[in-house]
């Protein structure tokens, strides 16, 4: 009797690869239709169905594919001869006016000219008409309709002429000038910076877009104004519309009759949270009770702002184009006004408060023999700090030591399951600043991580999985529209170039597939908290990996090692959570499905508010850390070359982790970056200067203007 043969599984591939794959099919087989479930099999990938779907989606938002026969696809007519028709992507503008359409799923970027951008700006969403010019292989096009504008505020310096004004924008990918009217400056002085609303958008007969003043920041140079001016460039407003702070006003903090009845009441279980020194937003709890059955009873309580956060209101309306909070080094930009964000939805101690709860069962063997999700009422006991709840532990005794201990014990073995099913541990180092009352660094020190913040971490990671995971059961027979957090596979060109890299700094890498380079990067890592010289493979390693997402496509999440992942324990300050609660709930009474179209929409959007709010954060570190060493103008530091380019190679500072550059102009000898950029030999004295090298600098200049460190090798110096 012959043995049934085992169904093939291939390959799991990273999105913008399997997009190409998918292309390079319709290609050879242009009058097919295709389903996602077919191309599984003609392609012989491991990726999933949603997977697949979520591609063939981005392929058809871009003019290549379309629907026949739902859910099949067809090759678009002409949509990969001369024409790439009608595309959607984000403008990437250059300082003469012209840009390129950046679109996803798309190698090659379409070169708009400044006279056919057609009042589109810098980070806006446009439908694009793209070519090839005859003869040309390089797509050019025009831009049809602006679909969103990444900015309605800007920020510049004040112009002030006897017959008009105008605002010069900070921002050098803005190629206008503003012009405002003059009953629009609000007291404004020529040369002060102000923050501009744009009320009429440029157009092809009105190149100059207007606008009027809707702040008076003041003389340029202070370090405020320099924070400010990160969070406006980045595209968040500093204040709250008045609708919005009206609405807030109008809610009420007091526990009612009607929610006692419907919410599960959890007031007289042990409660507490742990955060942050300076927080102020205490959006998550944990619980902890020991059960008749000998079953420990763990749970994870989130501030319910969706109680408060109502759907189409002003409230929610701003929550959703803001979409996370923005923390710089000196100040946080609340997604939320202050009375919801550190008042009524934050879990303070000895106040009943609102919940949404995630609760789980563990048995001797730490299995979840059961879960509940619903809305709550808890009661927190105590706020611990994490150096506080820190503390308690080492120390063996303190309040609420028993509950913390059997929490972290239970912690530690679930970080131990995670990691070892593929999880990646890419344990990075967090700068953060002693400021005075000034807002100036004195001081600059590297986070701590124990086990207090590895405590609180898993159990959030155990709730947003586990959130996850009960819709995609749910949704089994007939999909449920959620909001994932996805995370792809690693792009296989960049970890194949980093591994050659790796191997010239002696640490071996396996990169077979997905669960090799898995453990070959958690290998390497430990070879990196060892070894100081090797610190800059964290930093590159980083690189190779895809960025998180939203969306309700779940291709899984590869860092985390998990099939079902989401974003459910911060609502205060990520928009993506308020939109699970919202989902989650509905799906606990009956079974909801929203429109999956709509909601991909909005993933996109907070993704996109994501990464500026991570863009703004690392600017306001990099100024913070320029700002702290002008004060150190020739000290002298250890530090680790990072990388090279042709004017000299960047050294980061080992007490302080700022990065400078050494020009190689400052240097006695004539060095010469080798193609791989990996190191540089001195043509006079033959010197071999390469990645991770230990050297001794001296600051020479920092700059807050250019926002950056000049360094010179010491020997050289003396």
């Amino acid at each position: 009797m012959s043995k049934k043969k085992k169904p093939f599984k291939g390959k799991k591939i990273p999105s913008a690869e399997l997009q190409r794959r998918i292309i390079e099919l319709f290609k050879k087989n242009p009058d097919k239709k295709y389903s996602p479930k077919q191309i599984i099999v003609k392609l012989g990938v491991g990726n999933n169905k949603d997977s697949v779907n979520a591609a063939l989606e981005q392929l058809k938002q871009n003019g290549l594919l379309r629907h026949r026969a739902v859910p099949k696809f067809k090759l678009k007519p002409k949509g990969l001869l001369n024409l790439k028709q009608n595309l959607i992507g984000e403008i990437d503008m250059t300082r003469t006016g012209s840009a390129y359409v950046v679109t996803e799923g798309d190698e090659d970027d379409v070169y708009v000219p400044a006279k056919r951008m057609n009042g589109a700006l810098h980070g806006d969403k446009v439908k694009v008409r793209a070519f090839y010019p005859k003869g040309r292989n390089k797509a050019e096009g025009e831009v049809i309709t602006v679909l969103e504008r990444a900015n309605d505020h800007f920020l510049g310096t004040l112009n002030i002429t006897r017959n008009y004004a105008m605002v010069i924008p900070d921002n050098p990918n803005m190629a206008f000038d503003i012009y405002i009217e003059s009953n629009s400056l609000r007291e404004a002085k020529d040369g002060e910076k102000v923050v501009v609303k744009i009320t009429d958008w440029p157009t092809r007969s009105k190149p100059t877009p207007t606008g009027k003043i809707t702040s008076v920041l003041g003389t340029v140079g202070t370090s405020d104004i320099e924070m400010k001016s990160i969070l406006i460039n980045n595209g968040f407003i500093l204040d709250f519309p008045d609708e919005v702070m009206k609405e807030s006003k109008k809610l009420k903090a007091h526990i009612t009759a009607q929610e006692k009845e419907v919410r599960r009441d959890l007031r007289d279980i042990t409660t507490f949270t742990i955060d942050p020194l300076d927080a102020k937003d205490f959006d998550d709890a944990l619980s902890i009770r020991l059960l008749e059955n000998g079953e420990l009873e763990i749970g994870i309580h989130i501030a319910d702002v969706t109680h408060f956060v109502k759907p189409k209101t002003a409230l929610d309306k701003e929550a959703f184009k803001r979409s996370t909070s923005v923390y710089l080094v000196d100040r946080v930009l609340p997604m939320l006004p202050e009375k919801i964000s550190n008042q009524l939805c934050s879990l303070r101690p000895n106040e009943d408060k609102y919940t949404f709860s995630a609760i789980f069962q563990f048995d001797e063997k730490n299995k979840i023999t059961k879960e509940w999700y619903g809305k709550t009422i808890t009661h927190s006991d105590k706020r611990f700090t994490y150096e506080e709840a820190q503390e308690v532990m080492e120390n063996g005794h303190g309040p609420f030591y028993n509950e913390l201990f059997n929490l972290n014990t239970l912690a530690k073995k679930l970080r131990k399951a995670r990691f070892k099913k593929g999880a990646i541990n890419f344990e990075t180092e967090e700068v953060k600043f002693k400021l005075d009352e000034t807002g100036k660094p004195i001081g600059l020190y590297i986070k701590q991580r124990k086990d207090a913040h590895l405590l609180v971490e898993e159990y959030m990671l155990l709730a947003n999985r586990k959130v996850a995971e009960f819709i995609q059961k749910k949704g089994k027979q007939q999909e449920i529209p959620f909001i994932y957090r996805i995370h792809d596979l690693p792009n296989e060109d960049k970890v194949n170039d980093f591994a050659q890299f790796a191997k010239e700094l002696g640490v071996n890498m396996d990169t077979t597939n997905a669960k090799t380079i898995a453990k070959s990067y958690n290998e390497m890592m430990a070879k990196v908290a060892a070894d100081p010289g090797l610190k800059v493979l964290e930093s590159l390693a980083i690189r190779t990996m895809s960025k998180a997402a939203y969306s309700p496509d779940n291709i899984g999440h590869y860092g985390l090692a998990m099939e079902n992942y989401a974003h459910f324990t911060s609502p205060i300050r990520r928009y993506s959570d308020v939109l699970a609660h919202r989902i989650l709930e509905k799906n606990l009474k009956s079974e909801f499905r929203g429109n999956k179209s709509k909601l991909n929409e909005k993933c996109l959007h907070i993704s996109k508010m994501e990464r500026k709010a991570m863009k703004a954060e690392r600017e306001s570190i990099k100024y913070k850390q320029v700002e702290y060493m002008q004060g150190r103008v020739g000290n002298d530091f250890d530090g680790y070359i990072t990388g090279f380019s042709d004017r000299g190679f960047f050294v980061e500072l080992a007490d302080v982790k700022a990065e400078g550059m050494v020009k190689f102009n400052t240097t006695n000898d004539h060095y010469i970056v080798e193609a791989s950029r990996l190191k540089a030999k001195g043509s006079k004295f033959g010197q071999v200067i390469k990645m991770g090298d230990k050297v001794r600098v001296r600051i020479k200049d920092a700059s807050l203007d250019k926002k950056q460190i000049d360094l010179v090798f010491t020997e050289e110096e003396d």
